[in-house]
């Protein structure tokens, strides 16, 4: 059991971000490889487990989507809870959606009470000609705030592994700098990952109404 410690471990992931900047379409295409250009709300709970190999250990990813909570400014202290990772979403078409990116990371900070990979993510990028946020803007934006940075196109796939791939990867590099070594991090990694499938195993389907 000790062995299975090491070799596995569950990493909380959230995206968060205005409302309609395509955060659903995003684990979608990353999770299913889908995107459905009628998306709407999603309501309830949304996570998707996604598993990668680092350095011979399977690496899993839940990534939770903020369920249409952003809609009303009320995205819980319960959904940041033991997130290691996130993805800053915004519409590169809708420079509102940019301007709040400040907002979410303060929230992301009160919430968060450990070292956080975090990525900015500039979606829609297919739709280069109707263009309201530069790239250099978000670079600068992702350097001042000491965040990784890309563009990323749910639409056409352009980025969306990478960038979930990238955002895992430091987490689990922040995780070996830091406490890979850790008995009491290993325990307490392995029970968060038992409640978190848990958790997944009472929620069968229907996680948003685009999937009906």
């Amino acid at each position: 059991m000790d062995d299975d410690d090491c070799e596995g471990y569950l990493f909380k992931v959230v995206i968060i971000g205005d409302s309609a900047v395509g955060k659903s379409n995003l684990l979608s295409r990353y999770s299913r490889n889908e995107f459905n250009i009628h998306t709407k709300a999603t309501i309830g709970v949304e996570f998707q487990t996604q598993s990668m190999e680092i350095d011979g250990k399977e690496v899993k990813a839940q990534i939770w989507d903020t369920a249409g909570q952003e809609r009303f400014r009320a995205v819980t202290s319960a959904y940041y809870r033991g997130a290691v990772g996130a993805l800053i979403v915004y519409d590169i078409t809708r420079r509102t959606t940019f301007d709040s990116v400040g907002r979410w990371l303060d929230e992301l900070n009160i919430h968060s009470d450990t070292t956080i990979a975090r990525m900015l993510v500039g979606n829609k990028s297919d739709l280069e000609n109707i263009r309201d946020v530069s790239v250099e803007e978000g670079k600068s934006l992702a350097e001042a705030e000491g965040l990784f940075f890309m563009e990323t196109s749910a639409l056409d796939s352009t980025n969306v592994r990478t960038a979930f791939e990238m955002v895992i990867k430091e987490i689990y590099n922040n995780v070996s700098r830091k406490v890979l070594n850790s008995d009491a991090y290993k325990t307490e990694l392995s029970t968060k990952s038992v409640s978190l499938i848990d958790e997944k195993s009472k929620q069968t389907q229907g996680y948003s109404c685009c999937s009906r």
